[in-house]
């Protein structure tokens, strides 16, 4: 077991991680008449599944660029 690989695996773990965060922050302040947070608390399943699939699309984008 190579640790490079396994801290090289970690540091794009964690960098996959802050992009998605920042690419949701960018996306919650680019919609400003949606206030995702409290839709979410009051339970609208609708932007749930959007935010999953937004979640999903930004996790393919982000592997394929780190790839």
């Amino acid at each position: 077991m190579e640790w490079s690989i396994v801290g090289m695996n970690f540091l794009y773990a964690v960098l996959g991680v802050i992009l998605m965060f920042f690419s949701y922050r960018a996306f919650d302040r680019l919609t400003p008449e949606v206030d995702f947070g409290s839709e979410l608390r009051r339970g609208n399943i609708a932007v749930a599944i959007f935010i999953a699939a937004m979640f999903l699309a930004i996790a393919i984008i982000i592997g394929g660029a780190l790839n």
